[in-house]
């Protein structure tokens, strides 16, 4: 069983650093080739704006917004894809796209919602609420940590003015405390 745990965590561990490579590698592509990808963000409201929904996580403003998504995000996925009772690729599909419908339905109109911060608040809240659900030691101690280590991120849910999508917070949040309550209460 150790062997097992072990070889979990080295492919969650893996993947999740693929995940940030591919962001590096998007963000890179649009500086050095000067692509406006930022159209493809969470455009709310919108027809054209639904497209977001799938990509407004692989987008950044910039490479400081990206850099501060990054290391919360590879923690908090590594933590979800190292344990299966997790669900992991469905919870992470679930937080995605119900993170982005929210934002779509209740961001502010005129402006462009993109980055991965909806999914680190939907990581941070569902490993908090499964934590919590499942009678797991293991999960319990993620729980823990997640709240210890990320739970001051929980006040970029507050509305505030400018450029951070604080719906796209609160969205992910609410996403990661459905996902869980759904995929734990279904087991």
């Amino acid at each position: 069983m150790p062997r097992e745990r072990s070889s979990q965590f080295a492919d969650a561990v893996m993947t999740s650093f693929m995940v940030l490579a591919v962001l590096f590698a998007i963000k890179a592509a649009e500086i050095l080739f000067r692509l406006p990808l930022a159209q493809f963000g969470i455009v709310t409201r919108t027809g054209a704006g639904l497209w977001g929904i799938l990509f407004g996580p692989l987008l950044h403003a910039n490479l400081p917004h990206l850099m501060a998504n990054a290391l919360p995000l590879f923690v908090l996925l590594v933590l979800l894809l190292s344990n299966p009772r997790y669900h992991p690729y469905q919870t992470l599909a679930l937080i995605w796209g119900a993170s982005g419908l929210g934002t779509w339905l209740i961001g502010r109109g005129r402006s462009i919602h993109l980055g991965a911060s909806s999914i680190v608040f939907g990581l941070a809240a569902f490993l908090i609420v499964a934590g919590f659900m499942m009678k797991s030691w293991r999960s319990a101690a993620v729980a823990v940590f997640v709240v210890v280590v990320f739970g001051g991120i929980f006040y970029g849910v507050l509305p505030q003015a400018g450029p951070i999508s604080w719906e796209g917070h609160l969205c992910g949040g609410i996403a990661g405390a459905w996902t869980a309550a759904r995929t734990m209460r279904s087991r």
